[in-house]
């Protein structure tokens, strides 16, 4: 409450002190916050959307940017791929944006990253992602392979957890984290011991189930997204396949995901992010309160909502320091850029345009959140693509997956 007070005190002291008529509405810097409201991905992105809109809303409530307002345009991605390349160009071309914050699937990021990159514009990435790519146009603020998966990976073979089974919706993300998994096992003398995929969206998880329960792996890494995974846990339960007998470190569950899952069911499993609701600092209880004042006490937060949270702090940092919202001139003062985010200290690395962030894994509570059960000693260096292979291999394997799937990011529904 004493955050949002100040907040709200600040912008009446900027109305009566700082100009006549305060930030100038008549002229606005517009931005663009592109997310999946609809579909499969709606479940996990339509919150991101709330994080990114609260961020604009409280720089506004203290005078906006260089006495103007931001001005948010909204658009739906409706979980696919296609879609979210045209409101790009829309919000590029039509609405003129001077940046996005948006996407959440591989999918849709790498449809929109060439609309990005022919008008040298700029997008804000809020979601850990497989790396493997390091565009001009992007700055990502969510976890980088070595921020997430590599060190969830060497977290359940310090547990004696050897024989792995990966689940995974079919589309880039997977696809590339299962590679950069298998390889990273194969150093640790590990064995992979299944590898299961279904289409994005479906619920047709039986023979990931069935293929678990025969080969009785020591642990399941899960690269599953959207709604399938309330489909795979549902069937993984009827089977018999329980945390404590079989554990599930999961990549792309969230407490906002967990409110659409049995609780009860999920107690025990585990996840790797580099924030969780749970972290215990001063600005993040704020962040949390603040969160639930506008969105209702039933809300929770987690990392890609953090992400997309301080990404337009991060953007309205170097806009001031730009002097302009240009996009050129953003481009140019982004990097090395800090910012206290609710998670800690954030900071974009001035060669990739990754983020500084720490790691943390955490164990699911019959709450809904998190027992923070490891944590990076401190910010972790981002890697987009790690040592297994060359950044020539790495892009040709990238390129071979997507000529697979007829030019498309995602299996579009024959199965391999």
């Amino acid at each position: 409450m004493q955050s949002v007070v100040k907040v709200t005190v600040i912008a009446l002291l900027f109305v009566l002190m700082g100009c006549e008529k305060g930030p100038s509405t008549d002229n606005p810097i517009k931005v663009g916050v592109l997310h999946s409201l609809t579909g499969t991905m709606a479940i996990s992105e339509s919150s991101v959307r709330d994080a990114t809109l609260m961020a604009i809303d409280e720089i506004n409530a203290t005078g906006g940017l260089l006495g103007r307002m931001i001005q948010p345009v909204v658009a739906d991605g409706e979980s696919d791929w296609p879609t979210f390349a045209a409101a790009a160009e829309r919000l590029i071309t039509q609405d003129k944006v001077n940046v996005i914050f948006g996407c959440w699937t591989s999918a849709s990021r790498k449809t929109v990253v060439p609309i990005l990159e022919k008008h040298q514009h700029l997008m804000f990435y809020p979601v850990q992602y497989e790396g493997l790519e390091q565009s001009p146009s992007v700055v990502y603020t969510g976890a980088a392979p070595n921020q997430q998966i590599i060190p969830a990976v060497k977290w359940i073979f310090d547990k004696g957890l050897k024989k792995v089974f990966l689940v995974s919706s079919d589309y880039v993300f997977p696809r590339a984290a299962n590679e950069i998994i298998k390889a990273q096992v194969k150093a640790l003398r590990g064995q992979v011991v299944g590898e299961e995929y279904v289409l994005l969206g479906s619920k047709d998880v039986q023979h990931m189930v069935d293929e678990i329960v025969k080969v009785q792996p020591d642990v399941i890494l899960n690269t599953i997204n959207g709604g399938t995974n309330i489909a795979f846990f549902e069937k993984l339960r009827a089977a018999g396949i329980t945390p404590d007998k079989i554990p599930t470190m999961s990549f792309s569950i969230a407490e906002e995901e967990l409110q659409s899952m049995n609780l009860k069911t999920m107690a025990g499993d585990y996840t790797t992010w580099n924030y969780f609701q749970s972290v215990d600092t001063k600005e993040n209880r704020e962040f949390v309160n603040r969160f639930k004042m506008k969105y209702g006490a039933s809300r929770v937060t987690d990392d890609p909502i953090e992400a997309g949270y301080f990404g337009v702090y991060l953007w309205a940092q170097a806009v001031r320091e730009a002097g302009s919202a240009d996009v050129a001139l953003v481009h140019k003062t982004i990097k090395n850029q800090s910012f206290a985010a609710p998670g800690g200290i954030v900071t974009v690395d001035s060669e990739n345009q990754h983020t500084w962030k720490t790691v943390r894994i955490g164990k699911i509570k019959d709450d809904g959140q998190f027992e923070i059960v490891w944590s990076s000693d401190r910010s972790v260096r981002p890697v987009p693509y790690p040592i297994y292979k060359s950044k020539t291999e790495w892009g040709q394997y990238i390129s071979d997956l997507f000529l697979s799937w007829g030019k498309r990011w995602a299996n579009p529904g024959n199965q391999y």
